[in-house]
Formats: C-alpha cells, structure tokens, sequence
C-alpha cells in the first residue's frame, strides 16, 4: 500500500507543482501557513527528480500538449551550465556569466529541482569564506538577482533565511543582493519589506563602519527608493495592498537609530552611504503625517552634509527628493528655512572652488523651483538680492536659477515673472560677459517656456541689442585675444536663440510677429537676418494658413502689434535690398533676405506677388553654389537692380513709388560717406526714379541732386551722376532737359564767380567751379550711356558731346577735369557704338573733339599717356563722319612724336634719375607704344586703302615711317594682350605696301613668316617679324631705286 501511495504521489505531485509554481507570485510572504507549505512542497522535488512542467494551456492558446522544443533546449542549457558548476569545470565566473545571460530569457522553464541546485550553488560561493575570489561572489550574486526573475520567491527565500542567521552578522556580498533584489523587482519586494528590516534591526548594533556598514545601507537605501515606488504605483501590485503607516512602522526604528549612531562617521565613503539610506528612509516617513514634525528639522541636517560630504551631489539629490515629498503633501515651509535652503544651493553654484556638473546643476536647479512653488516670494526676493549686490559668479548662478524658475510650469512661481523679468534688466548692461551670458541664457529659458504675455516677449530686444554690442566691439578691434573670443561666443549664442524660438507656440503672430519685424532694418542687425529671417517666413505661412484670423489670443496680446513700432513697406524693401546686394555678405544672408522679401511680399505691395514669384527664384538660382569669394560683386549688383527694376514696373501706384525714392533718399543721409552702401543706394535712387511715373517729383529729386552735392567729393559726385544717369533710362528728355538748364545756369554764373575776391577766394573757387564741370561732364556720358538707344541718337550730338566740349573749354585743366573729358568722351563713343545700326547718322563734332584731343597731346604728351588720350582716339575713329586725309596724317604725326617724344634710358642714366624713376619711365613708354598700337590697328581696319597706307608710310620718310610702324607692331606681338590683333594689322601693312609699291608679293614666304606669328608654340615673334620686314624693306628699296 506504501509503495502504491508512492507511485500515486510521483504522478500527480509533478502536475500540481506546476500549477502551484504559476500562483506562488500570488502568495502573501506575511502568512507564516501558506509559506510552510511552499518551502515543503518545494522540499519534495529533489526526491522525485526533475520533471519537465507541462506546457501552460494559455502560451498555445488554450491547447495542451507537449513541451516546446525550444523550452526543453533551454533547460538542457541551464542544466548543463549547472553541471558545470558543480563539478567545478572551467572557469567559474565564466560560467555564472553565461548562466546569467540564459535565464535573462528565462520564463520560468526551469525545473523545480534545477532551480534549487542552482541557489545551493550560488548561494554556497557567495557565503564561502575562504578559496571563493570577489568576482566569484559578484557573479553568483548576479545569477541570483536574474533567476529572481521568473523564480523571485525561491530566490527571495533563500536571501532571507541567510539574513535572519542567528549569532551573526549577514555577509557584505548578501546585503549587496538584498539590495539589488529591491533595485530590480521594486514592487514584488514589498510582501518582504517588514521581514527584511526586521532581520536588519536584530543586527543594526553589531555593525560599525566600513564596508558592512555601507552594504547595510544599500539595503535600507534600495528597500525604501521601493517603498516610494509603491506608493505611487499600488494598482500595479496583484497582492492585497499596505498602508503607509504600516510601511513607515517598518522603517521608522532602523531611521532612527541610523540618526543617532551612524551621523558622526569619519570616512567619506561612510558618510556618503548613510546620507542615502537616512535620505530615503526619510522620504518615507514624510508620508506620514506624524513624522512630519520632524522633517524640517532633517532637511536642515541635510544641508549641513554640504559641509562635511565632499561629493554633494548626494546631497542635493537627497534634498531634492525631500522637497519633492513635501510639496507633493503640501507641508507649509517654516520660517527661515526657505532662506537657508536657497542661500546652500545658491552657494553650490557660485562656489568656483568645486563647480558643480551638468546633471548636478540640474538637480540643484529642481531643488529650488519645488522650494519655489512651496513659498515662491522669499525665493524670488533671495535671488533678487544676489542679483543686485553679489558677486560675478553669484549673478551668475542666480541668473540660472531664476531661469529654471522662467521655465517651471507652476501658477505661483509664474505669478512672480514679472517682478523677475523687471530683475533681469537690472543687469543686463552688467560688463562681465559671463553674466551677460547668463542674461542671454535666462532669455531663452523664458522665451522657451511658451509664456503668451507681453512682458515676457520684450526681452527679444535685449538679443538685438547684445548682438550690436558685441560685433561693435568685434569690428573696432584692439581687444585681448580672450575678449575676442568671449565676445564671438555672445554673438554665436544670440544667433542661436533667436533660431531656436518656437513660432508654433499658440499667440505668437501676435507676440512675436511686431518684435522680430522692428529689427528688420537697423543695419547694425543685420548679422541677424538668417534666423530672423527663419522666424519671420514661419510666423507668415501661419498666418496664411490661418487666413490672417489667428486663434483667440491672450488680453495683453491684442494691441501689442498696435504698441510695435512697424516698419514701413518702403523701408522694408530698401533694407532687405540693401542687405541682399551686400557684397561682403555670406550667400547665404542673400538669400534669407531674398526669402524674406518674397514672404513679406503682400506686406510690402499686393502688385508684387506675381513678380516676384518669377523674379526672385531666378535671383535665388545664381546664388546656389557660390561663396563669398567666387561671387562676382559687380555682376551681383547688376542682377539686383534688375530685381529692383522688374519689382517696380508693375506697380502703377505714384505715392508708393515716391515715397520708396524718399526712403532711399533718408537711408543715403545716414550711411557712411563712400562706402558701399551709399554708392549702391545712389544707384537704386536711380533706379526708383526711373520707374516712378510722378515727373515732377523726378524733375525734383534731380535737381536737387545736381544742386546740393559737394562735387569736391569724389563719391558724392559719383552718387550723383548714379542717380541722374539712372533717371534716364525711362526719363531721357526729362533728365537731360534738367541737367542742361542747370549746366546753363551754371556756366552763366561761372565767370562772375571766378573773377572776384581774394587770390586765394579766386583759386578756391576756381577749383569747385572744375570739379562741377567734371561732375556734369560725367553725367552727360552716363546718360549717354543708360538712353534708350531708339532715343538716343536725336540729342546725343549737339546736346550730350556739344555739352561735354563745352564744359572742356577751360583755360587750366585740372586732374580731375582731364579725367572727366576723356572718361566722357569714351562713354558717348561707346554709347553710339551700343546702338548698332545708325544708320546716316554722324557725329558732327568729332573733328572738333579730335582737335581738342590733340592739342591736349601736343602741349602735353607725357599726360595724355597718363590719361589715356589715344584710348580715346580709338574709340572716335570708330565713328562716322570719317576723318579727311590731312586730319589722317595730323593724327599721327602728333601722336608718333608723342611717344618719340620719350627720353630714352641712355638719357635718363645721364641725367641721373632715380631707379624708380627710370622704371616709372619705361612702363609710361610701354603703355603709350601700346596705345598707339591699337589706334594704327584700328585705323587700318577701319581703312584698308592705298591712300590710307601711303599717308601712313610714305609721306616724305617712307623707309623710315614704315621701319616705325613695323616695329611698334613688332612690340605689340609680345604682349599677351594684342598680339593677335597686331599681326593682323601687319599682315594688312604689308599687303598695302605690296598694292602702293608695286612689288610682286612673295605669298608663300609672307604667309609662312605670318603663320609663325600665329602660332602658340612660337617662342621668337620679334624675330619672325623682323625677318619679314627685312623682305618687306629689301624689295621696297629694290623699287625705290
């Protein structure tokens, strides 16, 4: 019957085991019965063996069967790596490493009898006393804490029997398990809370310092972090739930002998340990109503560890927590203590000694923004006064804080930003750039914290203001190299909080839309324009999307648009033109103006949308891929007046185009005296007027040009003639007509007021009265210039070079007059030419124009070099009515004694020059030779005839005149420039030679000798050109005799 009863129990009792393993999470550890009757079943399976556990109906669904393959691979892993351990295989923390990888997937697969071999195992390594290493036990304590994952009350059970051995203290490696036992499963160790600091009371008095001392409080430390846990995740828990009292009950005797015995400890490692457990057993009684009288008195105990501990970030952790605690049961602060809380953190931030890390700045931060929602005005007024009388790295740490305060969320601490925000500003002009820095930090914090009031939005202007500060200092120079680099970071971090602004945030195209837009135009902003440009295209596509009727808005958001001061639509554009012509900019500030005018677009003028919905991508396509060097700025600023006239040709409003060229006018007052800005505005001026369709208003504005400025001036003159020349491209007559009524009353004034007064009145007005005939001079050519061509040829003769001459005829020319005739005269020449086809049209005054030319190289022929006279000369003789013979031949006689006329260096040696000198000389010679050579190469082009040649070559000294001109086309074949045209022109000197001569040309060896000259490869044309005219001059002396 014994035998029967036996066979009976090793069929059934397997079964049940395994359905009771599945429920025993379900078993309450404080019922003494219930946990009698696990540790007794669980006794009887070594003496039945190891028996594989049916698979649970619900892993399949309901289906029952046998085990999965994987499962039983699994166990046979497990077993084997067991195996191992216990005969002592290969290495051993090798092995608990492995068996621990395992049972990470474990999910309770195991069986019973394994699993108890397994924690024997363990468990006999981690107690050894003697032959087991460190690592061992570490390991075997880690196996333990990964079976409790899907076996916890085996392994929970095994722990607490060694905790609650009697006559001696746990070993260190057992507390260390405990603790990680709570670490991992926080919420299955609360059936086991009182149990477990029941079994640490009964040893609290045997332990004293050092590591046991340390290992204990990593339990109470684990244990009550778990408590708290629980407390804020009871549903989560399948057993019937506790109290706090009861849990506090627990703790509250271990606290407080931990106080009156473990405070004194001398070791840091000591002192650290204990602050953890005491601060987290603390955390528990403060949910406790009755130990809260005490917690005041704990928190001040917390803040003296700032003294005696020197990694405080224990502390301020601790502290952390504590606050957390009791603004969460809403404890009132007692008086003073809000002061000593806020004076200990504020000094762990500005103590320069020992500066806190990132993550502990964090928590110091969080300490007083939980303050500051328990008692906001003492911390407000706290960080106010460091603010106002503390040190550098006091304002700084303040200013921090005061940030973290901008960002919290809480009602009572945003009741007090105003009072904040009104501190801030106290320093904002403070000179130390760390604390400006501070100030530039605690903005983004508020701008970032989506507060929709006013108030908090004016301090986007401080951004602005430290940016033109900083690049002001930057550009003046002479700062330290460290002053150099603060500076450049206070730039960089206002670049980059402006870029970060959130504009999705409800109200801010209220807020934000009349703050960024004011920035738009002073130029010392305009470093700023990327992300101000950024925000300011997002804030646009909301508004259209919203169809400009924004979601309900906050009170104080509604006039504030009203309260802005807005830029106008002119002002706008001007500005954003100016910046995007810019060229020293970086591309890509171009393009985020260009950007930003095309959202501004309906802002600015309803008339521009569809232009520029063509006009500025094709702008925007050649920026892509250039930089800043490989940007030509003179093509650049020809594309963007081309942007500017299109802009405007659609507008047909008269009162917006005038007022733009007001705009113009007003930004020209206030740029700097010749620098790039002002010449370019001078030239969009220009533009503006071109495009305005109000004639007297341009008849005004370019009269007042040519009557106020300063023609002593370079640049304002060149402004000047930018503004009128411009004008002309739609208003020729117009601006012609008024330059010409002024250049009328001006030369009638001229004599009265160049004869009276003193010689030195005299001389000084005789040097303005040039420089006005210099200016008008060139403004006759400009206009000469930008004429619409069909318009053009009507008046350019008597009225354009008629002017130009007439201006010219002055009894002393100066530089600048000199400069002015020959630019003049070149630019109306190539105006002409411009044209094309001019059909019968002469110039009639260029005979009188070539007589003044040549008289100037006739009285000065070193200067006409200078100037470029025989330039000039080219350029008139491309026009008709052509020159006669004789005035062929006057020509250039004047200009081959011109430069015939230059001493040579033997001259210069003898009369003792200086080096500089000599070569000045020289390179004054090249370049007239040069000249030369072009009007003799342009002549003959334009006159292949034997009488052209024969005035040329033949008149009185041919061998000689022909021997010149050969070799200055001789000289002009080395130079890079005009070899190709020089060979030409000789190859046409000596074919009309062979025509006048009547020599019968030798083809082949001429057009070898030529081709030569061709060649690229060719390293001697000198001498290949003497070779030719050696032919050239044997034959012309053959015919001569």
């Amino acid at each position: 019957m014994a035998g029967l009863y036996i066979l009976l129990l090793g069929l059934v009792l397997p079964q049940f085991l395994a359905v009771f393993a599945r429920r025993e999470q379900c078993i309450d550890p404080g019922d003494p019965a219930a946990m009698r009757r696990m540790r007794a079943l669980r006794a009887l399976c070594p003496c039945l063996g190891s028996q594989s556990r049916p698979a649970r109906s619900e892993d399949r669904g309901g289906a029952t069967g046998t085990v999965p393959a994987a499962v039983t691979t699994f166990a046979a892993v497990g077993t084997s790596l067991l195996k191992r351990l216990q005969d002592n295989e290969g290495d051993r923390v090798e092995t608990y490493r492995e068996l621990e990888s395992v049972l990470q997937g474990d999910d309770g697969c195991l069986t019973s009898g394994v699993v108890n071999r397994l924690i024997a195992e363990a468990s006999r390594d981690m107690r050894a006393a003697q032959g087991v290493t460190g690592d061992v036990k570490t390991a075997a304590s880690d196996v333990l804490v990964a079976l409790a994952r899907s076996h916890f009350h085996f392994v929970m059970s095994e722990l607490q029997s060694h905790l609650k051995a009697m006559g001696k203290v746990p070993d260190e490696i057992v507390l260390l398990t405990v603790g990680k036992m709570a670490r991992s499963y926080a919420l299955r160790c609360i059936p086991f809370v009182g149990m477990t600091l029941l079994a640490l009371r009964a040893v609290l008095s045997r332990v004293g310092s050092g590591r046991i001392l340390r290992a204990v409080c990593s339990v109470l430390e684990q244990w009550s972090k778990g408590v708290n846990t629980y407390f804020g995740n009871q549903e989560q828990c399948p057993f019937p739930r506790k109290g706090v009292a009861q849990s506090c009950e627990a703790i509250y005797p271990v606290f407080r002998y931990a106080m009156a015995n473990w405070l004194d400890c001398k070791e840091e490692e000591d002192k650290q340990a204990v602050l953890g457990a005491v601060s987290a057993m603390m955390e528990v009684l403060l949910h406790e109503e009755q130990h809260r009288e005490h917690a005041w008195e704990q928190v001040f105990w917390l803040l003296h560890q700032y003294q005696e501990i020197r990694d405080t970030s224990r502390v301020s952790k601790s502290l952390s927590y504590v606050l957390d605690v009791l603004e969460g049961v809403q404890t009132p602060i007692p008086q003073g203590t809000a002061l000593a809380i806020s004076t200990a953190v504020h000094r762990q931030l500005s103590d320069a000694t020992k500066e806190p890390g990132p993550a502990h700045r964090a928590v110091l931060s969080r300490c007083i923004v939980l303050q500051a929602r328990m008692c906001p005005a003492e911390t407000v007024v706290f960080l106010r006064s460091q603010l106002s009388s503390g040190s550098e790295a006091g304002r700084v740490a303040a200013l921090g804080l005061l940030g973290a305060l901008a960002h919290s969320d809480a009602p009572e601490t945003r009741e007090k930003l105003p009072q904040v925000v009104e501190a801030v500003q106290s320093v904002c002009n403070h000179p130390s750039a760390q604390v400006r820095r501070a100030v530039l930090e605690f903005i983004r914090e508020l701008l970032s914290s989506g507060s929709q009031s006013c108030w908090a939005w004016d301090v986007v202007g401080h951004i602005f203001i430290e940016f033109s500060r900083t690049s002001g200092r930057l550009v003046a120079g002479g700062l330290f190299a460290w002053e150099t680099q603060e500076d450049g970071a206070l730039r960089a971090l206002c670049m980059d909080i402006l870029g970060s602004l959130d504009v999705s945030l409800r109200g801010m195209t209220k807020l934000l839309w009349p703050r960024l837009l004011q920035y738009v135009v002073p130029a010392q902003y305009s470093g700023m324009l990327i992300p101000l440009s950024r925000c300011l295209r997002a804030l646009v596509e909301r508004r259209e999307r919203a169809g400009c009727k924004e979601e309900e808005e906050e009170p104080d958001a509604m006039d504030s648009q009203e309260r802005a001061q807005l830029p106008a639509p002119q002002v706008l554009f001007v500005r954003l033109l100016v910046v995007a012509a810019a060229p020293n900019a970086s591309s890509e500030r171009a393009v985020a103006a260009l950007q930003l005018l095309q959202a501004l677009h309906g802002r600015i003028h309803r008339a521009l949308g569809a232009a520029w919905a063509t006009e500025i991508p094709l702008v925007l396509q050649y920026l892509e891929g250039r930089t800043e060097s490989s940007l030509d700025s003179a093509e650049w600023e020809h594309r963007v007046l081309k942007f500017l006239r299109a802009s405007l040709e659609p507008i047909e409003d008269k009162a917006w185009t005038v007022g733009l060229s007001r705009e113009l006018s007003q930004q020209l007052g206030s740029s700097a005296p010749g620098s790039w800005e002002k010449l370019f505005l001078y030239k969009a001026l220009g533009t503006a007027l071109a495009a305005c369709r109000d004639l007297r208003h341009v008849q005004g504005q370019v009269l007042r040009f040519l009557q106020e400025t300063n023609p002593v001036e370079l640049s304002e003159a060149q402004g000047m003639i930018s503004v009128v020349s411009h004008a002309a491209e739609n208003h020729f007559h117009l601006v012609l007509d008024t330059v010409t009524m002024f250049s009328a009353a001006f030369t009638r004034a001229w004599f009265c007021q160049t004869s009276t007064g003193w010689k030195v009145q005299r001389r000084q007005k005789m040097e303005r009265a040039q420089a006005v005939c210099a200016a008008l001079m060139r403004t006759y050519s400009g206009i000469a210039l930008r004429a619409p061509k069909e318009q053009l040829l009507t008046r350019v003769d008597k009225e354009i070079m008629g002017n130009i001459l007439r201006l010219s005829r002055a009894k002393q020319r100066d530089l600048q007059l000199k400069l002015a005739l020959v630019q003049s005269i070149t630019e109306v020449s190539c105006a002409i030419q411009a044209v094309g086809d001019c059909g019968s049209f002469e110039l009639s005054l260029k005979q009188e124009a070539t007589r003044i030319l040549l008289d100037w190289i006739k009285g000065e022929p070193w200067d006409s070099v200078v100037y470029g006279v025989f330039q000039v000369l080219e350029e008139l003789s491309k026009l008709r009515p052509p020159l006669s013979r004789e005035e062929h031949r006057n020509l250039l006689a004047v200009c081959c004694q011109s430069v015939l006329s230059y001493p040579s260096k033997e001259r210069m040696d003898k009369g003792r020059k200086t080096v500089r000198a000599t070569v000045n000389m020289q390179l004054l010679h090249r370049r007239g030779m040069e000249d030369l050579g072009h009007l003799i190469a342009t002549l003959l082009e334009a006159e292949e005839t034997s009488a052209c040649f024969d005035d040329m070559v033949h008149r009185g000294r041919p061998c000689k005149q022909f021997g010149f001109l050969m070799g200055l086309l001789v000289f002009q074949t080395s130079l890079a420039t005009s070899c190709e045209r020089a060979w030409v022109c000789l190859d046409y000197l000596l074919q009309m030679q062979d025509k006048t001569m009547k020599v019968v040309p030798q083809a082949d060896e001429s057009r070898c000798l030529c081709e030569e000259l061709v060649n690229p490869d060719s390293k001697a044309p000198v001498e290949t050109c003497s070779k030719i005219a050696k032919s050239k001059l044997s034959r012309t002396a053959v015919v001569s005799k």
